[in-house]
C-alpha cells in the first residue's frame, strides 16, 4: 500500500510562517494603543538618544564625558526601578504609566530650554539624564507588567516580537533622522521633537482601560520588594537571563562612543548610522519572527544570541570600512533581539501576576543597568587606549563571559516551555481564568 503523506507547503505559506504573528494586534484593543503610543515615545527618545551625546562630545570634547552619562544614570535606574516595580504591583498599572509619560516630556522640555541658551551648559544634561532614569525606572515595569493582562496568555511570544518590531522602527528612523535634523537644523529641533512625542504619546496611552492592583495587593514595601528578589533568587533560570544580559551589555554596548568611532572611520556624518545600524539588524529579525513559537528551548536561544552579539561587536571594532562596520553592528543587533525576545518569553510565560510588576523592575534592571555600565566601560578604556581598542576587547570579553556562564547555568541551558513547571502552572492558570470569565 503507498503511504499517502501530507502535501509539503508551498513556498506562500512557508513566508507567511515566517511574518510577524499580528495575532495581539487584532485581539486587543489596548494593545493597539499601546503600541502606537510606545511607537511614538520610541521614535522621540531616539532623537534625544543621538542628540545628548553629541551635545556632550561638542562641550567638552571628552570621551570619559559623555561615558559618564551612564554613571549617573545607573543609581536612580536601580533605585527607582526596584520601587517601581513595587508600585507596579500595588497601583493601577495605567495611572502609573501616565503619569511618568508626562513627566519625561517635561524633562525633555527642560533640554530644549538648556539648548536654547546662548552658552549651554553642561550639567543640566547630566541632572536630565540622572531624572530621566529614575522615571523610566518607575515607568518601565508598569508597561511590562500590564502586557500580560491585556494580551491573552498564547499570544505573548508574539507580543513581545511586536513590541521589538515597534523599537526597533523607531531605533533606525530616530537616530538616522536624528543625524539629518542635527546636521541642518541644529540640536535644538532634535529636543523639540521629543517634546512633541511624547506629548502625541500621552494622548494615545489616555485611552487605556484601568490597570488596577488586586484586591490583596501590598502596598510597596522593601519587604515587598525583598519578596520578589527572593522569587527571583527561587528560580535560577530566571537569573541566568539577568546574568547573561548583564554581561553582554556590560562588555560589549559601545554606543557611548560612537561620536568618536564615526570620527575615527573620517565618516562624521553617518553617526546616525552607526546608532540605527543595530536596529536594522533586529528588524531583520523581528520581521521574520513567526519562526519563535516554534522554538521550545528558550535558555540556549538566549545564550547563544547572546554570544553571537559579543563576537560581531568584537569583529565590528576590528574592522576598518564604514560599511563592514556597519554590517556587523546589524548582525550584533540581530543577536540581541534573538536573546530579548527569548527573555522576555521566559519572563512573561513564567510570572505570576501579582509578582509581575516586582520582577519586571528586577528585569529592567538586567537589561538596563548593563547598557549604562557598558557606556561607563566604553568611554573609560577609550581614554586609556583608544575607540577601537574599546569595541573589539569589550566585545571578546562579553564572549568569554556569556561562555563561561552558560557552561554554569544548568538551569537555564535545559529550560523548556513545554515541560518547565513554572510555564505548565501559567498555562492552566490562564486556561482556569478564561473558563471562569466564560
Amino acid at each position: 500500500m503507498t503511504e499517502h503523506r501530507p502535501p509539503s507547503p508551498g513556498p506562500i505559506r512557508r513566508l507567511k510562517a515566517l511574518l510577524p504573528d499580528l495575532s495581539p494586534w487584532r485581539s486587543s484593543p489596548d494593545f493597539r494603543r499601546m503600541w502606537l503610543a510606545g511607537f511614538v515615545t520610541v521614535f522621540g527618545s531616539f532623537l534625544t538618544f543621538v542628540a545628548v551625546p553629541l551635545q556632550l562630545k561638542e562641550l567638552t570634547g571628552s570621551a570619559l564625558a559623555v561615558g559618564a552619562i551612564g554613571a549617573v544614570e545607573l543609581v536612580p535606574l536601580i533605585v527607582f526601578g526596584l520601587y517601581g516595580g513595587a508600585l507596579a504591583d500595588a497601583l493601577d498599572r495605567r495611572k502609573l504609566i501616565l503619569w511618568t509619560e508626562a513627566g519625561l516630556g517635561v524633562l525633555s522640555g527642560l533640554l530644549l530650554l538648556n539648548t536654547l541658551l546662548p552658552h549651554p551648559m553642561v550639567w543640566p544634561l547630566y541632572v536630565v539624564a540622572a531624572l530621566v532614569s529614575a522615571l523610566t525606572g518607575l515607568q518601565r515595569p508598569a508597561l511590562h507588567a500590564i502586557v500580560p493582562r491585556i494580551v491573552p496568555h498564547e499570544q505573548l511570544p508574539a507580543a513581545i516580537a511586536l513590541n521589538s518590531l515597534r523599537w526597533q522602527a523607531g531605533a533606525i528612523i530616530g537616530p538616522s533622522l536624528a543625524g539629518v535634523v542635527i546636521a541642518f537644523a541644529g540640536l535644538p529641533l532634535a529636543y523639540l521633537l521629543d517634546v512633541v512625542s511624547y506629548a502625541l504619546s500621552l494622548a494615545l496611552a489616555v485611552g487605556l482601560a484601568p490597570s488596577p492592583a488586586s484586591k490583596d495587593a501590598e502596598k510597596p514595601s522593601l519587604r515587598g520588594i525583598l519578596d520578589g528578589a527572593r522569587y527571583a533568587w527561587s528560580r535560577k533560570e530566571l537569573l541566568g537571563t539577568y546574568a547573561v544580559d548583564l554581561a553582554a551589555m556590560f562588555f560589549a554596548y559601545p554606543t557611548a562612543i560612537f561620536p568618536f568611532l564615526a570620527d575615527d572611520l573620517g565618516a562624521p556624518w553617518a553617526l546616525g548610522l552607526l546608532y540605527g545600524a543595530g536596529a536594522v539588524g533586529s528588524l531583520a529579525v523581528t520581521l521574520t519572527s513567526g519562526w519563535i513559537a516554534r522554538v521550545h528551548r528558550h535558555g540556549r536561544m538566549v545564550a547563544g544570541a547572546a554570544l553571537g552579539w559579543g563576537l560581531a561587536m568584537a569583529v565590528a571594532g576590528w574592522l576598518h570600512n564604514l560599511w563592514l562596520v556597519l554590517l556587523f553592528l546589524a548582525a550584533a543587533g540581530a543577536c540581541d533581539t534573538v536573546s530579548g525576545l527569548f527573555r522576555s518569553a521566559i519572563w512573561d510565560q513564567t510570572i505570576p501576576d501579582e509578582l509581575r510588576g516586582r520582577l519586571a523592575g528586577i528585569e529592567m534592571l538586567s537589561y538596563s543597568v548593563g547598557p549604562q555600565l557598558g557606556q561607563v566601560r566604553a568611554g573609560g578604556m577609550a581614554s586609556l587606549t583608544n575607540v577601537r581598542t574599546s569595541v573589539w576587547a569589550g566585545g571578546l570579553a562579553c564572549v568569554a563571559s556569556v561562555g563561561l556562564l552558560a557552561v554554569s547555568l544548568p538551569k537555564l541551558m535545559a529550560y523548556d516551555q513545554r515541560t518547565d513547571e513554572h510555564a505548565v502552572r501559567m498555562r492552566e492558570r490562564k486556561a482556569a481564568e478564561v473558563t471562569e470569565a466564560a
